[in-house]
């Protein structure tokens, strides 16, 4: 493998009637990192509305020392309202709260020390310490919706789709790429500079 992805899910309602829940993902890739070498890994996708943003952060940094520098730090506002209401986190507004959120968790990553005051997160002085690299891990943004798309593509290095987003197929996936990588140069980022990437369903 190149690299191993874990889900942020909290617990999922299958049709037969009973409940399905992963284990949490920050432990579980903690727990890999320490037992691989070479392999990247990351969250796909790291809900933004399931944790406190510095904290994210500062959990994202610990796996990423552990991982030698192998994370990537892929991020999104979560879709299953069923997660939210189970665990007690607000819905409402996931977007508005991911973009504080995320300008938070990408400036700590990168080292700075951070005052802010919004309407959903307050952080005075707060840093991490130790950074995992200089710079920070990779961002990349699990998402292709527009509005997602303009928070983000001025700063992360890749982006990912879903497969039932493309179809699952080469052509839808070449077409969101097109149009993602056309957004991408009109936030100023050079032609071909912010990867695209995919999760494909394969059936064995």
């Amino acid at each position: 493998f190149d690299s191993i992805w874990l889900g942020d899910h909290l617990l999922y309602d299958l049709p037969d009637g009973s409940v399905r829940g992963p284990w949490e993902v920050w432990t579980s890739l903690a727990a890999i990192a320490a037992v691989t070498t070479r392999v990247e890994l990351g969250p796909l996708v790291a809900s933004i509305g399931f944790h406190e943003p510095t904290m994210l952060a500062k959990q994202a940094a610990t796996v990423d020392a552990i991982s030698g520098g192998g994370l990537i730090v892929n991020l999104g506002a979560g879709w299953n309202e069923r997660e939210y209401r189970a665990f007690g986190f607000p819905f409402d507004q996931r977007v508005s709260r991911f973009e504080e959120a995320f300008g938070l968790i990408r400036r700590l990553l990168a080292g700075e020390t951070v005052d802010y005051a919004g309407r959903f997160y307050d952080v005075v002085g707060g840093c991490i310490d130790p950074i995992s690299r200089p710079g920070g891990p990779p961002l990349m943004v699990g998402s292709t919706a527009p509005r997602m798309l303009s928070i983000t593509l001025p700063y992360v290095q890749s982006w990912n789709v879903w497969w039932s987003r493309f179809g699952n197929t080469v052509e839808g996936f070449a077409r969101e790429a097109a149009r993602v990588e056309e957004l991408a140069q009109q936030a100023g980022r050079a032609p071909r500079e912010v990867q695209a990437t995919a999760a494909v369903y394969v059936q064995v």
